[in-house]
């Protein structure tokens, strides 16, 4: 199993615990994915019964593609770079629009091995957009590729437990409350 941006192996299936809590509330899922290439979305088609609650994702890895498929807007792509908190929520809340879903959930970042437009290796940005508003969590990991990509995942998912209990929704599941000690910031 993969360790979160703590180098930590999660208690419980983050994954596992975000499908439970959306079927216990009837709701929706879609995935929009940049640094992660897909890896988000295979972490949650891995739960039995998730298509019941997974619509569906994109991966959009080239910048354009974030504004074609997800509906980011292209002055807000050209002035900030794709690896930016307000991108990482446009993107959510595309993919949250365009697969029909309650929950919309994203990742941007650099995973290296080099930095990307100015932006250091490590630096990622998780997003949720759902009932109760949006949430973005700015993440600083270190190690390398295959780390950040995981981490990301993981953390995305906490974040997600997080907002749907914000939302009112059932306890967690043991082993996946908390994250990162990352500030939370909206829009």
């Amino acid at each position: 199993m993969a360790t979160d941006a703590n180098h930590e192996r999660p208690a419980g299936s983050p994954a596992a615990a975000a499908v439970h809590l959306l079927h216990e509330r009837g709701e929706l899922l879609a995935t929009v994915e940049s640094l992660t290439g897909g890896l988000l979305a295979a972490s949650i088609v891995e739960i039995a019964g998730v298509s019941g609650v997974y619509r569906g994702g994109l991966v959009a890895y080239a910048t354009e593609l974030k504004s074609q498929l997800a509906g980011v807007p292209e002055a807000l792509l050209a002035e900030r770079g794709p690896v930016d908190p307000e991108v990482a929520v446009a993107l959510a809340e595309g993919g949250r629009r365009r697969c029909g879903a309650d929950w919309g959930l994203a990742t941007t970042g650099v995973a290296g091995p080099q930095p990307q437009d100015g932006k250091p290796v490590g630096l990622v940005y998780v997003a949720v957009a759902g009932p109760v508003g949006p949430a973005v969590r700015r993440l600083d990991l270190d190690g390398g590729r295959d780390h950040i990509r995981a981490a990301a995942v993981i953390e995305v998912l906490r974040l997600l437990v997080e907002r749907i209990q914000a939302a009112g929704g059932p306890a967690p599941v043991a082993g996946t409350e908390g994250g990162a000690a990352v500030p939370e910031a909206g829009r």
